[in-house]
């Protein structure tokens, strides 16, 4: 069961001291500039992310588990921009991410079906709509730096059907902790490959619902 008061204490409590409860390349910087790196061993090569243009708060790091759910289910808080991975023994992976916009938002629970490592984007229809400059990638923009979908997509199911809502990379680090995506939950290209490799198909998704217009996806 989600305790919301625990969501309210996250924002009250003090962090796990700059990067001392950090894991993956943020472990250990104690000085200096903070800068995370991704992975050599890419297809594309991760463009290294200044730290300090992103609020502390939203540093992947390893915090006391507020959701209550099971271990391995993903739940994503988006007043509080948070996605947590939910560890055995009372602890969760904390990630920061950016979120969907008003009048973009939703919430409910869903499946990851699909994983893809450099993603093709294909923009949807209603996007193409608001935005005829998307229509030239309508049969898709091939993965690489430039790709809205960044390294990584994990791509979100309910009942067999897709949502077309993903959570995944991105090109623009500087939004996270903001509202400001289509509905998909955005994460630095860092963050959602070590995501990406501690989930299969399968994991089950938890949105929380925001203060927000939320569509809801069912339960």
């Amino acid at each position: 069961m989600f305790d919301r008061r625990a969501f309210l204490m996250l924002g009250a409590t003090s962090l796990l001291g700059a990067c001392a409860g950090v894991s993956g390349p943020l472990g250990g910087a104690t000085s200096g500039p903070k800068i995370l790196y991704g992975p050599k061993d890419e297809k594309f090569k991760v463009p290294p992310v200044d730290l300090s243009r992103i609020d502390s708060q939203f540093w992947r790091q390893v915090v006391d588990d507020p959701t209550g759910e099971a271990p391995g289910t993903i739940v994503i808080a988006p007043d509080q921009r948070f996605l947590f991975l939910v560890m055995e023994g009372g602890k969760a992976r904390r990630y920061g991410v950016g979120v969907g916009r008003e009048g973009f938002l939703w919430a409910g629970k869903a499946t990851i079906q699909r994983k893809a490592k450099w993603p093709t984007w294909t923009p949807p229809a209603d996007m193409i709509a608001r935005d005829p400059r998307s229509a030239q990638f309508a049969h898709g923009m091939p993965g690489g730096p430039s790709n809205p979908l960044g390294a990584r997509a994990m791509y979100l199911y309910q009942g067999g059907r897709d949502t077309l809502y993903r959570i995944h990379g991105t090109n623009e680090p500087y939004t996270i902790g903001h509202a400001m995506s289509s509905g998909c939950i955005r994460m630095l290209d860092a963050d959602v490959i070590d995501l990406y490799d501690r989930v299969p198909v399968g994991t089950k998704v938890v949105v929380l619902p925001s203060k927000g217009t939320a569509i809801a996806l069912g339960s």
